[in-house]
């Protein structure tokens, strides 16, 4: 009589073996690069515990689950919850179910999630990526169908995204026809197409490249809301903002109120992402508007549809202007 079937060591049990990330695991046992100390950790522990990954890559021939992987950010960001509901209602009428994942911008938890979704032998998959181009070559060398959705970070992979750089010239269009020299960026995590199209629009429209005005923040309300407050406590010579996400939005406007920087008498203020409390805030914010629930439902599309897939589908974005931008006027005081 046989013993009872064995539990799967999964790749996450190896990567705490070997003390190192999934994201290296994954890549030393799909051949990537790595150097050789880490390369003999990672195997030493795979050959300890018994873990096997040509497991993956057979089940994933083999057979498949049905149904389509989902991995974005922040699901509790409006912009990723209507970017959701384009890939739910598209998938809906192809009668297949989504697994969503949340990686909270992290490339490591983001590794994990594409092995467990790989281990349920699940082939299709959306994502908000993460993680760089070679941080996806294993997944894409384990046979995974993969389409990004509103960030591009490989050529080889069919994409659906934002025409980021045509929606932030024209706003820093609009800000340098209000008179505004001295703009500001707010950007987070994977947002580096936005931030290169803010360096080319102000350069080409004879504003000052000032890098300094390029601020980051990580992946959470907290660090975007420091980003902000920071932001407007160190550069009073600033006059007009551009937040990269409704979230760095949300985050300028509290950080105003806080530090009594009046919108748009003292700072003029233009986000990326309509979303409905923009039109009821005071003053009512400048927004680029741009499609959300569209990118997912191509996105599905592309990942649902058989045959030849155009490498990229770039979908427009339009200024919508409200009350939040004015003329330029002196520079604030330092407190």
């Amino acid at each position: 009589m046989s013993g009872p079937a064995q539990r799967r060591i999964t790749i996450k049990e190896v990567a705490e073996a070997a003390g190192v990330g999934v994201a290296t695991v994954s890549r030393v046992l799909s051949g990537g690069s790595a150097s050789p100390e880490t390369r003999e950790k990672v195997f030493a522990a795979a050959a300890r515990l018994d873990y096997r990954p040509s497991a993956l890559g057979r089940n994933l021939r083999r057979q498949r689950t049905g149904g389509v992987g989902l991995l974005v950010p922040d699901i509790t960001d409006s912009f990723y919850a209507r970017l959701a509901d384009g890939v739910l209602s598209c998938a809906r009428s192809y009668g297949e179910p989504v697994t969503i994942g949340v990686t909270g911008d992290d490339p490591e938890r983001e590794a994990e999630l594409i092995g467990a979704l790989i281990e349920q032998s699940m082939d299709r998959l959306i994502a908000v990526p993460s993680g760089d181009g070679d941080m996806w070559a294993p997944a894409l060398r384990a046979g995974l169908n993969v389409v990004f959705a509103d960030r591009r970070v490989r050529t080889d992979v069919p994409s659906v995204v934002p025409d980021d750089r045509a929606g932030v010239l024209t706003a820093v269009e609009y800000l340098a026809g209000l008179g505004h020299r001295r703009i500001a960026f707010l950007a987070r995590h994977g947002q580096s197409q936005r931030v290169t199209a803010f360096l080319d629009a102000t350069a080409s429209l004879g504003l000052p490249v000032d890098r300094d005005l390029v601020v980051h923040a990580r992946a959470s309300r907290d660090s975007a809301y420091a980003a902000a407050a920071g932001l407007l406590q160190n550069h009073s010579d600033v006059t007009a903002v551009l937040a990269g996400g409704n979230v760095l939005g949300e985050a300028a406007v509290l950080a105003a109120r806080e530090l009594d920087v009046r919108i748009p008498r003292d700072v003029s203020l233009i986000m990326f992402d309509d979303v409905p409390w923009a039109e009821l805030c005071s003053p009512p914010l400048t927004v680029i508007a741009q499609p959300a629930q569209d990118i997912g439902y191509r996105a599905a599309e592309l990942v649902l549809r058989q045959g030849r897939r155009p490498p990229t589908v770039t979908l427009p974005t339009r200024l919508v202007v409200r009350a939040s931008c004015g003329p330029r006027v002196a520079p604030r005081r330092s407190s």
